[in-house]
This record gives structure tokens, C-alpha cells and sequence, in this order.
């Protein structure tokens, strides 16, 4: 076997291409079919696929003294300083070349410790501990994780533990928290992957993210089915995996070029042509009146070291070290690389993401605004004393990823928010660890006495949020109806194209745009009632049953601005940097959010382009859009609009 490894990543010699390509994982190209239909491996190919994938060892090696002393010496900077330095003893000039020696040897010293205390804290962060169940010859063996190789099937314990490896969720679910990964502590609920009969569904990372569990992330708990473990077959080790992904991102950055660097470089050059002019000069008029050669080649050199300061390699190294401590004693940012603290002073656009960054984690629900007839009815705030039989209010209560952990209810904030407006009460048949694949493993009811009150409604499947599909949906059935409903929540624009049209509201825009130029944050219900039978719902598609709904009604709710982003965002507007907001929430509310916090200076003029599609005989067409200056909104007809703001 002919390889090399070139960061971290090995390389295969290919007869076919007759050139090197990268090793990928078990799963590239594989159907969903094969993770079900392969069994454990046996001793002799997990020994066989250690040898080809490697350890499952996530190693940093902490740079030798000597040789990050001799990379960082040979700085361009360093360099000339050091020929400065030999230039100034020979001169006899030892006072000021002392210093600047002393300086320079300080700052390569400090710079060389913080550098090996960075390297050393990263290795400590990615150190592997513990045991992993691993099934091989038809028996469960406990293994030390860096024995687990791509194709093992491991189980993971029901206290839960945090993953070595990516793996591929067979049986079983899982709810892990992905913090590490996505920057979001919300307990992420994962299924086993679906393998529908006679299918040629290829696996896919990202489009079955949530049957894949990620190395670094934490599981919090596992719900089994019966006495049956939970069972995930891994696909990735050591480097290949997501947190291997991002050690090596930290470990081997990407080269960047900026213009701090071309301009430095620029006038460095600057200096040395007028220093090179001088030396000419100089050297004609000391070889005519016939000095000394010795003293002619000092003096000649010396203009170099005045051209160019000498003192500006120190000082850039004394800046980068006070700024790499304080980063560390302030922010508890590491930096592996001080350079690239130079390069953090050149940026000059920030991007911020909306909720939970600028916004507040948490939401408050303002109200409902439920539909009546063909135009909304009246905005209510009291969502507990609605009638409980409602499709609206069922929707509140069953539409969302809700669980109980540790006895706590935890999920989505706004789903918990949504929840708790109802009044309702959940309930989780079984224990904790003991709830999967049960018939309705989730129950909600209402806590009213009265007549009208809902019995409780089972939640039998759930189709969980996609921000692609901007939806969530689930399959319920209501004790008190003979047939299954579906009930929906997403994005307004993306719920009322699935609904009927003479289910929406004729007031539909005008009443959106409303709240949602308020920085509200808007979601829209829908309900459908389904005749499928139980076991066709199974094994149904979400496109299938996603569609011709029942549109009931608007969501509202607020989330407000975090007490440190308009100081911020003033800060970086003083500092002339330009600041950007990325959302996925509608457009308006963007706006909004933007406005309140000062990234969109007041008085300043938004525009919002709307961009439809035409078909012509089934035959996609451009649509062209005139600007007018009295005119903040541009549009045309047709069904699938993209939006944009100038």
C-alpha cells in the first residue's frame, strides 16, 4: 500500500488514476441498506482496517523548543535584525545593539513559551479517556476508543457518554447535545437512520444529519426499545472525523493574504530602494576621498539600518505578545499563532448571527392571531383560555421536540415558550431510558375540567425542524377522533404555500408584515387531518402528508436584544467596521432587529427587491425589475419569489 499523509489526512495511491486520492470513510457512496445489512467485523478485519484508517487517535504534538525557536528566528524581521545587530557591534556601537539583542531574545523566548503553553492546553482538550462497547465475533468486548475502526458497531451506554467517533445511529435514540459543533447547548434529539424497502437512498452527512452522531459531542441520555441496546456503526476515526475536521483547521490554517501584508512588504520595499539610492550615493563619495575599506562597508550598510527602523521588529513582537496574553487573561482566547493577531486587526466586516447572538436565547410569547373565516380575527394574548378542542391550540401543545430530561423539560426555547402557553401537561410513558419505539411515547393533555376539554392527544411520529424545509410537523392522534391529524409549524412564507388557498387569510400580507417589520418573530400553524392507516404513517414521506393543509393561524412572539450588542455594534461602527447580521427568520424582522440595534444607521433608506420566476410554457424565463426612486418595493407575479435587500 503506497500513502502519504500530508496534515493529518492520509493520501492512497490509486492504479487507476495512476495518482494519490484522499482515503474517505465507509459511508461515501454506500445505501442506507448497508449499514443494516453489514454485521460486526471480525478480529482479523478490524486489524486490516487499522492498518488502512489508522488509530483513532486525535494527536497534537507540542513543537520541539528548538525547532519553533529556529521557525520563529527565521522571520524576515528577525533576520535583518540580527544583521543589524552584528553591523552596530563591529561599529563598536554595544549599547543600543545590546538592547535591541535583549529585546529580541526576550520576545523569542516569551513568544516561544506562550506558543508551547497554547499547544500543550489544545492537546489537553482533545485527550481521550474511557471505554467503548464494541460488538466483533458475535460477542460485546470493552475496547479503549482508540481501537474502534470505521465499520465497528458499538453501543452506547443508557447514562449516555461523549462520542470518540462519527457514527451512523442504527437503533435506538439518542438526545445529544452538539454544543461543541453548532454552538448551541439545545439537546438535539437523534433518530435511527430510515431504511425504507427496495430503496436506492445513498447516504448523505449532511442530508441525514440527524442520524448521525458526531465525534466531541456529548450524549446525554439513550432510549432503547425493550432490553435491545442502542447501536450506532461507526464510519469515521481519528482526523476524519467532525472534531478531527476542526482540530486540523486549528492546527493547519488556511493561508491567508491580506493586504496588511502586501502593504508591509510594499513599504519595507519603499525603504530599501531609498536606502539602496543612499548606499550609491555614499559609496562613490567615500571611495573618492579614499577611506578605509572596512570603515566604507560599515558606513555604507549602516544606511540600510536607518532606512529601515530597527526597533519595528521588537516592537511588533512586544505588541503581538501583549495582545496574545491579554486575549488569553480576558476572553479565554488561545491563539497557536500569534501572527495572525496582526491579521485580526485588519478585518472590517463583522457578521453576527441573529438569535441567540444579538438576540436573546429565550423568546416571550406576545399572542395568537388565529383565522377567522377568510381574514384574521382578533390578536389574543390569553392562549390558555382558548377553547382546548381547537386545532390551533392541539398544534401549541403536540407541535414540537419537547422532552423530559432529568426530570426537566428541555428542548427549543421556542418551543418550551409555546408549550407552557397552553396550560397543557406532557407526559412520557415509561421510564426516561425506556421510550422509544413505543406506540405513543408522548402524551399531551389539557388540564381543564370542562366539557369542551380535549381527552389527550398522542404524538406518534415526528418530522423534525430542517431549516432547508424552514418546518416541523408531527403525526398525532386525538382520543376523541376517529382518524390521525398532522400538525405543522415553520416559517409563514413556507407553511402558507403548502396550505389550501381558500384556507388563508385575504389579509394574509398586510397583517405579516406587521408584526414582522415590529422585529417580531412571526410562526405560522397548520393542521390536516390524514387518512392514511397507522402502519402506512410509518413509513409515509413528510413531502407526502406535508401538503393541502388547513392554515390556522400566526404565532407571535418577541426576542429582545441582548443587553451588550447595541454597545457593541455602537463600537464597531466608531471603529468604521462594517457590521452584517445573518438570519434565516423573515426578512422584515431582519430589518427590524438590525434597525434597533444600529447596524442599520437610523434615517438610512432599506430597499427590499422581490424576484419571482417566470415559466413560459413550462420553460424558466428571467424577469427583469425597474428601480423607481419613489418606490421601496419591487415585484412580479409568479409563485416562488427570492428576496434581497439593497
Amino acid at each position: 500500500m503506497r500513502y502519504f499523509v500530508n496534515k493529518k489526512v492520509k493520501y492512497l495511491f490509486c492504479r487507476e488514476s495512476g495518482g494519490f486520492v484522499k482515503l474517505r470513510g465507509i459511508e461515501a457512496g454506500k445505501l442506507n441498506s448497508y449499514f443494516y445489512e453489514a454485521g460486526p467485523l471480525t478480529n482479523t478485519e478490524a486489524a486490516r482496517r487499522r492498518v488502512l484508517y489508522g488509530a483513532n487517535i486525535l494527536e497534537v504534538h507540542v513543537t520541539r523548543v528548538i525547532v519553533l525557536v529556529l521557525r520563529l528566528a527565521s522571520n524576515p524581521f528577525y533576520v535583518f535584525q540580527i544583521f543589524s545587530c552584528s553591523l552596530w557591534y563591529a561599529d563598536e556601537y554595544y549599547y543600543y545593539a545590546s538592547a535591541i539583542l535583549v529585546i529580541s531574545i526576550g520576545s523569542l523566548a516569551v513568544t516561544t513559551y506562550i506558543t508551547r503553553k497554547m499547544e500543550r492546553a489544545l492537546k489537553r482538550t482533545v485527550h481521550q479517556f474511557g471505554s467503548a462497547s464494541v460488538r466483533r465475533e458475535g460477542a460485546t468486548h470493552t475496547v479503549l476508543p482508540t481501537e474502534l475502526v470505521p465499520g465497528d458497531i458499538i453501543e452506547l451506554p443508557r447514562s449516555g457518554c461523549v462520542m470518540d467517533v462519527d457514527a451512523v445511529l442504527l437503533c435506538g435514540t439518542c438526545i445529544v447535545n452538539e454544543s461543541m459543533l453548532t454552538g448551541e447547548s439545545i439537546p438535539v434529539t437523534k433518530t435511527p437512520l430510515p431504511n425504507p424497502a427496495n430503496s436506492d437512498m445513498v447516504y448523505d452527512a449532511k442530508h441525514h444529519s440527524k442520524h448521525t452522531l458526531y465525534c466531541g459531542t456529548q450524549v446525554i441520555q439513550t432510549r432503547y426499545y425493550s432490553d435491545q441496546p442502542v447501536t450506532a456503526m461507526v464510519i469515521k476515526t481519528g482526523f476524519m472525523t467532525a472534531k478531527g475536521g476542526l482540530l486540523r483547521s486549528i492546527m493547519f490554517p488556511k493561508p491567508v493574504d491580506f493586504r496588511f501584508y502586501r502593504d508591509t512588504y510594499m513599504f519595507i520595499l519603499v525603504l530599501a530602494c531609498m536606502s539602496f539610492l543612499g548606499m550609491i550615493y555614499t559609496l562613490v563619495l567615500m571611495i573618492r576621498s579614499q577611506y578605509d575599506a572596512g570603515l566604507i562597508a560599515r558606513r555604507v550598510l549602516d544606511l540600510v539600518t536607518i532606512a529601515v527602523p530597527p526597533a519595528l521588529p521588537a516592537a511588533l513582537a512586544v505588541g503581538t505578545l501583549v495582545s496574545q496574553y491579554r486575549l488569553k487573561r480576558r476572553a479565554s482566547i488561545y491563539c497557536i499563532i500569534p501572527n495572525y493577531i496582526n491579521i485580526a486587526g485588519s478585518i472590517n466586516v463583522v457578521c453576527f448571527d441573529k438569535t441567540g447572538t444579538l438576540t436573546e436565547e429565550g423568546l416571550d410569547l406576545q399572542g395568537l392571531l388565529p383565522v377567522d373565516g377568510d381574514r384574521f380575527g382578533e390578536f389574543t394574548q390569553d392562549t390558555r383560555n382558548m377553547l382546548d378542542n381547537s386545532d390551533t391550540k392541539a398544534t401549541m401543545a403536540c407541535c414540537h421536540s419537547l422532552t423530559y430530561i432529568d426530570g426537566e423539560l428541555s428542548g427549543d426555547p421556542l418551543d418550551v415558550k409555546m408549550f407552557e402557553a397552553t396550560g397543557w401537561q406532557l407526559e412520557e410513558l415509561g421510564e426516561e431510558s425506556n421510550r422509544y419505539d413505543m406506540i405513543m411515547p408522548t402524551v399531551v393533555r389539557s388540564t381543564a375540567k370542562t366539557e369542551d376539554a380535549t381527552p389527550e392527544i398522542g404524538i406518534l411520529r415526528q418530522f423534525t425542524f430542517s431549516s432547508a424545509l424552514q418546518r416541523m410537523s408531527v403525526v398525532v392522534k386525538n382520543l376523541s377522533r376517529p382518524s390521525f391529524d398532522l400538525y405543522a409549524k415553520g416559517s409563514p412564507e413556507m407553511i402558507s404555500s403548502l396550505c389550501r388557498a381558500e384556507t388563508l387569510p385575504s389579509d394574509f400580507s398586510d397583517r405579516l408584515a406587521k408584526y414582522t417589520s415590529k422585529g417580531y418573530r412571526v410562526i405560522a400553524l397548520a393542521h390536516r387531518q390524514l387518512s392514511h392507516t397507522y402502519a402506512k404513517l410509518q413509513k409515509v414521506d413528510r413531502s407526502d402528508v406535508e401538503v393541502e393543509m388547513d392554515f390556522l393561524g400566526l404565532l407571535v412572539m418577541e426576542n429582545r436584544l441582548k443587553v451588550e450588542t447595541t454597545p457593541v455594534i455602537s463600537e464597531l461602527n466608531r471603529a468604521n467596521l462594517r457590521t452584517v447580521m445573518v438570519t434565516g427568520d423573515n426578512i422584515l424582522t431582519g430589518v427590524s432587529v438590525a434597525k434597533e440595534c444600529g447596524i442599520v444607521p437610523e434615517g438610512k433608506q432599506v430597499i427590499l427587491i422581490t424576484a419571482h420566476e417566470k415559466l413560459v410554457d413550462g420553460v424558466r424565463t428571467e424577469s427583469t425589475l425597474e428601480y423607481h426612486r419613489d418606490v421601496k418595493t419591487f415585484s412580479s407575479s409568479a409563485s416562488q419569489p427570492t428576496t434581497a435587500l439593497l
